[in-house]
């Protein structure tokens, strides 16, 4: 969907100007695309995975030295 920098949202293909513009504020609208949820969710649950297994080889090679 396109996406107006100045109103701040996404447009509708069928609600665009003739030339393509925002019918609203008449700004040149541009292709923007979304992260999806999930994903956002799958990424910080990996860097919170990693940061805690990081911390237990350090604590581990401490341990053993």
């Amino acid at each position: 969907m396109p996406w107006c920098d100045r109103c701040e949202e996404e447009i509708e293909e069928d609600s665009l100007t003739e030339d393509g513009q925002c019918p609203r504020c008449g700004a040149e609208l541009l292709s923007r695309r979304h992260i999806p949820w999930h994903v956002k969710v799958l990424a910080v649950g990996t860097v919170i995975y990693l940061g805690y297994r990081t911390y237990q080889g350090i604590t581990w090679v401490a341990h053993h030295i």
